[in-house]
């Protein structure tokens, strides 16, 4: 390949030849992250409850964390989302509407011992789970 005084149109083809083979750019300029991501890039997403489970902590930590199904509405996919709070979970029932947004684990990724849970419940029936926990408002009816 020429590096001569008009190669500049060369270089630069090749540049954009070989950004094909580094998997950032690939995963960025294709939008794979949007598609692969269950909210479709939004920071929050609404979803109705199917079943409440516990999940086990990972090692070295032991206890049940507490999470629920959630099907979200925009687009029918499952997810698992965890319920911050003591007691939390028990402000939630089955089919109850429920607002979902990302824990904040590295990358994406699940965070602190709870394998496998990128999500975390945030609103139950229009009403905040945190003020529910404190006490300090009572939960809407569907």
């Amino acid at each position: 390949m020429g590096y001569g005084l008009f190669a500049a149109r060369k270089i630069i083809q090749v540049k954009k030849k070989f950004r094909w083979s580094q998997k950032k750019y690939v995963k960025r300029a294709l939008g794979l992250a949007k598609k692969a991501d269950p909210l479709e890039g939004a920071p929050m997403a609404r979803g109705i409850v199917l079943e409440k489970i516990g999940i086990e902590a990972r090692q070295p930590n032991s206890g049940i964390r507490k999470a629920v199904r959630v099907q979200l509405i925009k687009n029918g996919r499952q997810i698992t989302a965890f319920a911050p709070g003591d007691g939390a979970i028990n402000y939630i029932d089955e089919h109850d509407e429920v607002i979902v947004e990302k824990i904040g684990g590295r990358m994406g990724r699940s965070m602190g011992d709870i394998p496998g849970v990128r999500y975390k419940v945030v609103k139950v029936n229009e009403t905040s789970l945190k003020e529910l926990v404190r006490g300090r408002k009572e939960k809407k009816m569907r």
